[in-house]
């Protein structure tokens, strides 16, 4: 307890020192990477999903982390900490973040429902552990990541999704929400300068994707395969699915759905797209709910899509007038 105790008060000391400064600056270095590999810290992969990509989501969360508590503070702090100690991946502190912040508002609570208690409201009853170990957080930070490692693939989907896999919540998708705070709080407090793993992104300046010309060359050798809806290839694909796994060979990983793709990477005007970026369509273009179809600009008024039932993979011509064209486009992987 005495452990927990120190690491709690060290952490709390390097968060105030860290939030009082405002966003990190910094740019990951060749340096700083080897000094993460020798302190035994896993790298991460690209996943455009994760965290603020723009000006504006990066304002909230920053809003979001200046109403932190002390003790909300300092069980970032931890998570952090021990996630270092362990030698894990940012992206198991982003987890780890977003359980707390949607269980118990990262506070080590005595109670919850039927025998939840804790950090991650864990359940004596359910062989999370002891009463008291349930009440000492250094234990809860640490069993959460040990059932978080025992999660096939948790590292290669979106952290709500995993936090989901280890909390096993009737309402799943609530750990999305607090994700861009859980990649600010990441990033300032463990001191990450590319929590996504996609490189250092300047949101709407950012040059093309180096990895676009990766994705178009796979889209391009799909042509011909049938359009089947909820199909994700390798012999048929609908619009997303043909998205998803043409980036998936590239490296970055994509959401399934269109209307979640929509938020997998930076966003910029539509007549501004360069290959690679992804283009929308949606019944009511104002509103990204409403997004039904998704397809891949090639350049030069060229798209490369899956379209619909008994059209194959094809490439078409596209107008930035066209009807339900979403007026943003998104580049993956920034």
């Amino acid at each position: 307890m005495r452990i927990g105790l120190l690491i709690g008060v060290v952490a709390a000391a390097l968060f105030a020192a860290v939030m009082t400064t405002g966003v990190v600056s910094k740019v990951v270095t060749d340096q700083q990477r080897a000094q993460a590999q020798a302190r035994g810290v896993m790298g991460v992969g690209c996943s455009a999903a994760i965290g603020p990509t723009q000006v504006g989501l990066v304002q909230t969360a920053q809003g979001q982390a200046s109403n932190l508590r002390d003790e909300q503070r300092q069980i970032v702090s931890m998570i952090v900490a021990i996630g270092k100690q362990r030698g894990l991946s940012p992206r198991a502190w982003q987890v780890a973040i977003q359980a707390g912040m949607t269980e118990s508002g990262l506070r080590n609570l005595d109670y919850g429902d039927r025998d939840s208690l804790g950090i991650f409201q864990m359940r004596p009853s359910m062989g999370w552990g002891t009463v008291e170990q349930l009440q000492d957080p250094v234990y809860e930070i640490n069993k959460f990541y040990d059932v978080l490692l025992a999660v096939p693939d948790w590292d290669q989907q979106r952290p709500g999704a995993s936090a989901q896999d280890v909390e096993r919540s009737a309402f799943p998708e609530r750990y999305h929400r607090w994700e861009q705070l859980a990649a600010y709080l990441v990033e300032n407090v463990g001191q990450v300068g590319d929590v996504v793993g996609c490189g250092q992104s300047a949101g709407l300046a950012l040059p093309p994707n180096k990895v676009a010309a990766a994705a178009i060359s796979f889209a391009m050798g799909e042509r011909g395969k049938p359009y089947v809806w909820g199909a994700v290839g390798p012999d048929a694909y609908d619009c997303s699915g043909l998205m998803q796994r043409s980036y998936r060979t590239a490296g970055i990983i994509l959401d399934r759905v269109a209307a979640d793709q929509y938020h997998d990477g930076a966003m910029l005007p539509v007549r501004d797209a360069q290959p690679g970026d992804l283009l929308f369509w949606a019944t009511d273009p104002s509103n990204p709910e409403t997004i039904h179809h998704v397809a891949m600009y090639l350049g030069d008024g060229k798209i490369v899509e899956a379209q619909q039932t008994g059209v194959p993979v094809h490439v078409r011509s596209v107008s930035f007038q066209e009807k339900e064209l979403v007026p943003q486009a998104v580049r993956p992987g920034v």
